[in-house]
């Protein structure tokens, strides 16, 4: 702490009597304090605090109107807040009591009527030193809280940029627009919302539901992209991504991962109890797999695959309908009839694993 900082803080005095002022105020300039303010009355304290932020208040105890014990009172928020305003008495009252009730209410240090200067000069300064350390230790812990933050937020956009980049990988062969999975996304954010899902459920699911078909990367080519009917034997490898995807997200921590894993693992289960993946049925199936079902295959039916060409959106909505209560949850089917089929199709503009 340089002495330039201490001779700069602002002390404040407050004693009724102006003599003691200004032979305390003669102390102090010929110290070298270069800030002090002062008030002989005590009612002025607290405003005095509010415009000028001391760094330290010297306080008289025995004061006509409000004596010393009921400013210190009133400085609590400063005294037991974040600031740690420390307050000097100077008093002629050299009793036990004050003392022990005067520290109650949070003064730091006293002085006895009457002062030496040498003393008095010591004891601001060193109080003056201990302040000011305090608020240097505070300000580096929100910088460096502040640097926590943002380094926490930088590892958490990267994490969000690896799983956007591993769903964007699962998509590209077979995905002509390369908008698939972010399509799907916004349309189980849309269907979690109209849903009536927690808000951070629908958060979640935006941005874990991209990921559904992360286990066609172990699908080959030639099953992934034959322009026709799959035979059975292929049907049950292409079947297996959802529990490859599963696998491939299943060992995370983190709620956006395993929420990844089920959507990835249920996402082609049926209501009915005929589809794949763990064997699901009705209520059994997590919601997020029954959202991400009707969101995907929409997405699927209306663009062009190696298999199929695109249908139009009004066959899709009429083919996604039929299957409710079959294929899909009757009431994920609702929420889906109230949204704008077209607008589903248009491309999305932001990520949707972003923050």
């Amino acid at each position: 702490m340089t002495e330039d900082r201490v001779k700069s803080a602002c002390v404040l005095i407050v004693d009724d009597q102006p003599a003691n002022v200004l032979v305390l105020e003669g102390v102090l300039d010929v110290s070298d304090f270069r800030t002090v303010i002062s008030t002989t009355n005590p009612t002025e304290v607290v405003d005095l605090c509010t415009r000028h932020a001391p760094d330290l208040v010297i306080l008289d105890l025995h004061m006509p109107g409000m004596d010393g014990f009921e400013v210190l009172g009133q400085l609590s928020p400063w005294i037991s807040g974040s600031t740690r305003l420390p307050v000097l008495v100077m008093t002629a009252d050299v009793s036990q009591e004050a003392r022990r009730r005067a520290l109650s209410l949070g003064a730091k240090d006293f002085l006895t009527k009457p002062f030496d200067p040498a003393e008095t000069v010591l004891r601001i300064t060193n109080l003056l030193e201990t302040r000011l350390l305090q608020l240097e230790l505070r300000t580096q812990a929100r910088e460096l809280e502040r640097e926590v933050r943002e380094r926490t937020l930088e590892l958490e956009q990267a994490r969000l940029e690896v799983l956007e980049r591993l769903a964007f990988a699962a998509e590209y062969r077979d995905d002509e627009t390369r908008d698939h999975t972010e399509r799907v996304g916004r349309t189980a954010d849309l269907l979690a919302r109209e849903l009536g899902l927690p808000a951070a459920t629908v958060g979640l699911i935006r941005r874990a539901a991209p990921l559904h078909d992360v286990g066609k990367l172990a699908v080959p080519d030639s099953i992934l992209l034959k322009p026709g009917r799959l035979s059975a034997e292929e049907f049950e490898v292409m079947k297996s991504h959802v529990t490859i995807g599963a696998e491939i997200l299943g060992d995370g921590r983190s709620a956006l991962m395993k929420l990844g894993a089920e959507i990835a693992l249920t996402h082609h289960e049926r209501w009915d109890g005929s589809g794949y993946g763990a064997g699901l049925h009705g209520e059994s199936i997590p919601i997020s797999g029954r959202i991400v079902s009707v969101a995907d295959s929409f997405d699927a039916l209306t663009h062009w695959r190696p298999y199929k060409d695109a249908w139009s959106v009004e066959d899709a909505v009429a083919k996604i309908r039929g299957l409710s209560g079959d294929h899909f949850d009757p009431r994920v089917v609702d929420a889906f009839n109230a949204l704008d089929h077209h607008a589903l199709l248009t491309p999305v503009e932001e990520p949707l694993l972003a923050p």
